[in-house]
């Protein structure tokens, strides 16, 4: 035989067997071998990493971090056109528009995706613009949609991917425009019969963002689910006498996870919480679209988590394909993760779908933002070697600021060193360094850190349950001020008074349930409650729903049987007939929400309208903690970071969640001022942070529902940010302004003691032990949960104390709970499960 022959021969004998059962059977052996091969991994936690071509790949990926700034696998870009948005109203409009734009492809990542979440609202106005109507027309349209999204440990998190993954993939059937247009991955996956060694309990994946047509992207801190949507003033309040059609939080829209965590999310029409009783939990987050260089970095990241899903998960199911990579083919393929095995499975499908120099940002700068894409990533959620450049780029720019550091996180739990075990991330080192060597040369320099009071969904702190919340709080306390480690005692060891630097605050929010006496009779006619005819809203409203459990056969159909729904709008029915009885029928001159009262020209509580007697009034005033979700550094109105990051461990170490962030820059500056010396700040970051002050004081107007007409809620290929110039953006233009200051600091200390006095509002500066704590706010039924402490309060006393709150800023309570034990050792806390708290 001639050499080579042999070979060809043996070739052609492969060829002929292929699409055969021998074959097939030979492959699906190789396909078990290697499924069996995975209980290996258990004891080679390196499997991933140890062959000479996965070497070469880690080599060439640590090569090219190490020739970028902060150790990122994304390179510094100039030209980048990045608008922010500030709550969910402006973002998730923005997002609708672009969704509803989109030709080719779409990727979204996120923790948690709720399917029947309504970008526009009131929702029974805009139902087609609820997130999974918005995707099945650009799925009918051929868009090709990718999304990833945490697959939780359902003992632990309430939010469920199998309905997102399910609901989505039913929203176009095989046989209809659009099957097999949608894919969905969740990760990772907590079998270990099916993922042996690859699991994880502990970690997330916390990225937030969306890529689309490789045009342009989202990313911040907004997950497209349920309780992310607010605007600026923040409302509490979601009861309509007028009529239910006009509510703005449907179903489990509608939240307080201080009262009730989300139950059952499949069925999301469903609330336990009734809005006629309580109040929502209101929400605060930044995000950013971006249109430049930088999309194509947020996508790589997409695809290679997507590739290394398929390898991890789904490498023998072939309706998941390998996505390749304008710039990362051939000898590069192997830095997004892309396998070429012996028998694959799926296809290789090339994005972008068009020649990636189409795209606007290909042909030319179209902007002004020096931006750089950061990550904390690694072998369990990327198959990668540690990534950690969000905390780089954290510790080096807070460590280089030179006049103030402005920070917005859910969560500030850092090291200063080595001794404060368990907690790693040396983020608080950075701002110490930095507080000394201004104290040093006398420079005036604050850390301005805005946290929410509670980070965590507690119910009462008191409770048993509270524990893991009391563990992060406990933390958060260590890591600013209590303990020679701590950020506070740090600085006073250096001969620095940390008071005139490092300044720490919460949010929090009011409003009035328009909940009458008119409303109660109708309920009492009708026999029907409130809370029923929300639940018959959500009903009508969500049109249809997935009720399957497996991957197999997801089902279209009703939100419940027959018989059930029939009832739900019989209810509704009785309820609406007694209306004219009670008076209803006509106009409701008590306005639904009075959250506009704390914002610029909203008026005053003490004159609103209230279609009873004020005595009755009392019993429906709220508040609750304002959630700070946002994960946001501005530093000296030059330097911005904005993404899925949080301030802990988990965030900033790499090794645990996954997450995306993008450091900015603009280089368009705007003549400011700082502590009244002339100043060239960044437009990008001064007037971001502008706004954010602004909301803060009350010194912003509140938001109509309608965003159609909004600037600022359009994406960033429409027009730039609206910075709404005027007295009040003149007023917070200089960070540094003792006037600005004043009013911050008199805001918050007007504030935190009229919602001492009103609410007893906790934490609180005055709660120093449990026993304070029962003393301050004694458990007991005689009142709910963030209503009026004391009923005897006049009226219109408590209307003219109300008429005293600006905006939203309190004092964050740095004695709370200081002289008792907050985390005490257990089965909830201790020695295996705090690096799940840090």
């Amino acid at each position: 035989m001639a050499p080579g022959e042999d070979g060809r021969m043996f070739a052609g004998l492969r060829d002929k067997l292929k699409n055969t059962n021998l074959y097939d059977a030979k492959v699906g052996a190789i396909h078990l071998k290697n499924k069996v091969g995975k209980f290996g991994n258990l004891i080679n936690p390196n499997h991933r990493h140890d062959e000479e071509h996965e070497k070469a790949t880690d080599e060439k990926r640590n090569r090219v971090a190490e020739s970028h700034r902060f150790n990122s696998f994304a390179p510094e870009r100039d030209g980048n056109n990045i608008k922010w948005y500030v709550d969910g109203q402006d973002y998730f409009y923005a997002v609708s528009v672009a969704l509803e734009k989109a030709k080719e492809t779409i990727y979204i990542e996120d923790w948690w995706l709720s399917p029947e979440l309504f970008l526009r609202r009131p929702p029974y106005f805009n139902q087609e613009w609820r997130l999974d109507q918005v995707l099945k027309r650009r799925a009918e349209a051929g868009v090709k949609i990718y999304i990833i999204v945490y697959k939780e440990v359902a003992a632990a998190v309430s939010c469920n991917s199998a309905h997102t993954k399910h609901a989505l993939h039913a929203l176009c059937p095989e046989g209809t425009p659009g099957y097999g247009n949608i894919s969905v991955l969740r990760h990772p996956d907590h079998n270990v019969f099916e993922n042996a060694g690859d699991m994880t309990f502990y970690w997330a994946h916390h990225e937030k963002f969306i890529v689309i047509d490789y045009e342009l992207a989202f990313i911040g801190g907004l997950d497209l689910c349920f309780g992310r949507w607010d605007s600026r003033q923040h409302p509490c309040a979601d009861v309509h006498p007028a009529g239910v059609q006009n509510e703005m939080f449907p179903g489990q829209d509608f939240n307080n996870n201080r009262i009730m965590d989300f139950q059952t999310v499949e069925d999301w029409k469903s609330n336990e919480l009734s809005k006629a009783d309580y109040g929502r939990m209101p929400w605060h987050d930044v995000a950013m679209c971006v249109i430049g260089d930088c999309v194509f970095d947020i996508a790589e990241h997409f695809v290679i988590r997507w590739n290394f899903v398929k390898r991890d998960k789904y490498k023998r199911a072939g309706k998941v394909d390998w996505l390749t990579m304008t710039g990362r083919e051939g000898e590069n393929e192997d830095l997004i993760a892309v396998q070429r095995p012996k028998h694959p499975v799926g296809e290789y499908v090339h994005h972008p779908l068009s020649p990636l120099e189409n795209r606007s940002w290909a042909q030319g700068h179209q902007g002004t933002v020096h931006a750089q894409v950061v990550r904390s990533s690694c072998d369990w959620s990327s198959g990668i070697l540690t990534e950690h450049s969000i905390q780089n780029a954290y510790s080096e720019i807070i460590r280089n600021a030179q006049h103030y550091v402005y920070i917005e996180n859910q969560f500030f739990i850092t090291a200063t060193g080595e001794e404060q075990a368990p907690i790693h991330n040396t983020i608080g080192r950075a701002i110490v360094d930095a507080c000394v060597r201004a104290g040093k040369e006398g420079r005036k320099f604050r850390v301005i850190i805005v946290i929410p009071a509670v980070p965590g969904f507690a119910g009462d702190l008191r409770d048993d349950a509270a524990a893991g919340t009391r563990a992060i709080m406990d933390y958060q306390y260590k890591s600013i001020h209590r303990g020679p480690h701590s950020i506070f005692e740090q600085i006073k060891a250096q001969g620095i008074d940390p008071k005139q630097h490092v300044f720490l605050f919460n949010l929090r929010s009011y409003d009035r349930l328009n909940k009458t006496s008119a409303m109660v009779r109708q309920e009492e006619k009708s026999g029907v409650k409130y809370q029923d005819v929300q639940r018959a809203e959500a009903e009508e409203i969500m049109a249809e729903g997935v009720h399957s459990t497996t991957d197999e056969k997801p089902t279209l159909g009703d939100a419940t049987d027959n018989a059930e729904k029939e009832r739900l709008i019989d209810q509704k029915r009785k309820f609406e007939a007694q209306r004219g009885e009670v008076g209803l029928d006509k106009e409701v001159t008590s306005t639904d929400t009075i959250a506009a009262t704390a914002m610029l020209n909203g008026g005053k509580v003490s004159e609103q309208r209230w279609d009873d007697d004020l005595e009755k009034e009392k019993e429906n005033f709220i508040q609750e903690e304002l959630y700070i979700h946002g994960k946001l550094l501005i530093v000296d109105d030059r330097i911005v970071i904005c993404g899925s990051s949080n301030i802990n461990d988990r965030s900033q170490l790499g090794v645990h969640d996954s997450e995306l962030s993008i450091v900015m820059e603009d280089y368009n500056t705007i003549d400011s001022t700082m502590d009244g010396q002339p100043f060239k700040a960044g437009h990008h970051a001064a007037t971001l942070r502008r706004l954010l002050w602004r909301e803060h004081l009350g010194l912003l107007p509140a938001q109509d529902v309608d965003a159609s007409n909004d600037p600022n809620a359009q994406p960033a290929d429409v027009c730039p940010n609206d910075v709404m110039e005027g007295p009040e953006y003149e007023f917070v233009a200089d960070p540094m302004s003792d006037k600005v200051w004043d009013m911050w600091t008199g805001n918050a200390d007007t504030n935190t003691q009229i919602f001492r006095h009103l609410f007893r509002a906790d934490p609180d500066d005055n709660i120093k032990t449990f026993d304070d704590y029962e003393a301050f706010l004694p458990r007991h039924n005689k009142f709910k949960q963030g209503h009026l402490h004391d009923p005897f309060m006049p009226a219109q006393e408590v209307r003219e104390k109300l008429d005293q709150i600006k905006g939203h800023l309190v004092w964050m309570p740095l004695d709370f709970l200081c002289d008792a034990p907050m985390a005490e050792k257990g089965l909830q806390v201790n020695a295996y499960t705090e690096s799940i708290y840090t």
